[in-house]
């Protein structure tokens, strides 16, 4: 029987934020950009994300990670991803001032002069050499701008930042290996007979139901729903959730210690990050 994907633990979590860590590190980064504003007598304010895992539900980081897999979810949404997540709590902020705009994308409107691409920088150890070429109330504006500076501060500050993105990269090759691997391509292969019973037929994967039935237009409604939960009967028929999940494990795990070196860096500095954004509040 499919385990519940709450349930489920992969190597590649351990450098993965949770929801709640990306919400906070987005709230630090937009104060660090505001507080780089400030410094051009402006006031700058962020668009506030939102969470969208329910109040008081735990989140569930895999949910579709094998496509969807809830019974519950299935019955009540359907494929409707968004269903019962809130809404932005406030609307976009007002449309900045000719100067504001520069100082916070460190370009003025419609780009730089004779259409050359304002200069930037990696991290923030490069950039404090690099002359941006852009003044406003006679202060020079950093490279990229404060949007720039805000990000560079939190997540490159150093040459040897590790990309943020690095650890979803290694993630996503796991899964993509993981495809191929012959007890994955058994298992859809049952999965997708299961479906064919269940009247829906020529299904490879489970990341193709929406578009193979034509479901876009209407995530939730009747028809969505039907297949939806099919879907995920077949899954559990199959215990396709099981075996994906057991044989990615093992990729990822491999992966994990063919980049460990990487990885031990990353984890520094993800623990840095987190000790500056306690900082800064």
């Amino acid at each position: 029987m499919n385990p519940a994907t709450a349930s489920l633990s992969l190597p590649m979590d351990a450098y993965m934020d949770t929801e709640a860590d990306a919400l906070r590190m987005g709230r630090v980064q937009e104060g660090l950009v505001a507080r780089c504003m400030a410094r051009y007598g402006f006031t700058y304010e962020g668009v506030t994300a939102v969470e969208r895992t329910p109040a008081g539900a735990a989140e569930d980081r895999h949910a579709y990670l094998f496509g969807l897999a809830d019974p519950a979810r299935a019955a009540a949404h359907g494929y409707d991803k968004t269903a019962g997540v809130g809404k932005p709590a406030k609307p976009p902020s007002p449309k900045l001032s000719d100067s504001a705009y520069t100082v916070l994308h460190g370009e003025p409107p419609g780009g730089g002069q004779g259409g050359r691409q304002a200069p930037d920088a990696l991290n923030e150890e490069d950039a404090s050499r690099l002359d941006s070429g852009i003044e406003v109330g006679g202060r020079k504006v950093p490279a990229g701008g404060c949007g720039r500076e805000g990000y560079r501060r939190l997540y490159a500050p150093t040459k040897d930042s590790v990309d943020l993105l690095f650890p979803f990269g290694l993630s996503g090759e796991a899964h993509d290996r993981s495809k191929g691997d012959s007890r994955v391509v058994d298992v859809l292969r049952r999965w997708s007979a299961c479906m064919d019973k269940s009247g829906y037929t020529g299904i490879k994967t489970p990341y193709e139901v929406v578009e193979k039935l034509g479901l876009q237009s209407d995530l939730g409604g009747a028809k969505a729903v039907s297949a939806a939960k099919a879907d995920v009967a077949c899954k559990r028929e199959v215990n396709l959730v099981g075996i994906w999940y057991a044989v990615e494990k093992a990729y990822q795990q491999r992966l994990v210690e063919e980049n460990a070196e990487t990885l031990a860096l990353y984890k520094r500095q993800r623990d840095a990050r987190f000790k500056l954004a306690a900082s800064v509040g």
